[in-house]
């Protein structure tokens, strides 16, 4: 069971905080294994899962479903795996190799070597916070943002790696590029219009 805090928003939502990220992918996994016709929202946070459901409908299946939620069965996530090939020669590798006592070409093989879950996404649209970061390479965000990182940049910070769908600011430790498109990233256009989706799982692959 997950212990969890549970706050209104408004009459058709429930927020859900709890206080890790196997409690956040329990819930999901619950939420969707319920197949409730009424949600139409989950958004998973880092800490939170807020669930919408149709104007008029109740909330009372949505609780039942979180109740049945639990951390230690581990959860199935949405099933898709994305490999995206990435050119290791970010402006940070250097800096993230010397923090972590290794070599560029240890970064490459544990960054390319672990699989990684779209936990939430946020801070910019078709952004992904991609956890399963190995241990040595969790490093915090630089000690100043930079005012433009190009799209497709494949960045570290904290537990999380990232891939940027568009040129934005940011202050993450940035150590390759994507061969991605950035429409594939992210088209508002499109039906599907981010490339990730929280519970896809996601491997880098080095050119």
């Amino acid at each position: 069971m997950v212990d969890t805090v549970v706050r209104p928003c408004g009459r058709r939502a429930l927020l859900f905080e709890v206080t890790s990220a196997a409690e956040v992918a329990a819930i999901v996994s619950a939420v969707r294994a319920a197949e409730l016709a009424e949600v139409t929202e989950l958004v998973p946070a880092a800490r939170t899962v807020l669930v919408e459901v149709a104007p008029g409908a109740a909330l009372d299946r949505v609780r039942d479903a979180v109740r049945t939620a639990d951390p230690e069965s581990g959860s199935s996530g949405t099933g898709t795996v994305h490999t995206i090939p990435v050119t290791y020669d970010g402006a940070d590798l250097d800096l993230v190799a010397r923090t972590a006592g290794i070599s560029r070409d240890e970064v490459v093989e544990l960054h390319s070597g672990a699989e990684y879950t779209v936990d939430f996404c946020g801070f910019a649209p078709g952004f992904g916070y991609l956890s399963g970061l190995p241990e040595p390479l969790r490093q915090p965000r630089l000690e100043s943002s930079r005012t433009a990182v190009p799209a497709g940049s494949v960045g570290i910070a904290d537990v999380y790696s990232c891939v940027y769908p568009r040129r934005s600011p940011g202050g993450w430790r940035l150590i390759g590029r994507a061969a991605v498109a950035p429409e594939v990233l992210f088209d508002p256009g499109a039906e599907r219009p981010t490339l990730f989706t929280p519970g896809d799982r996601v491997r880098f692959e080095a050119r």
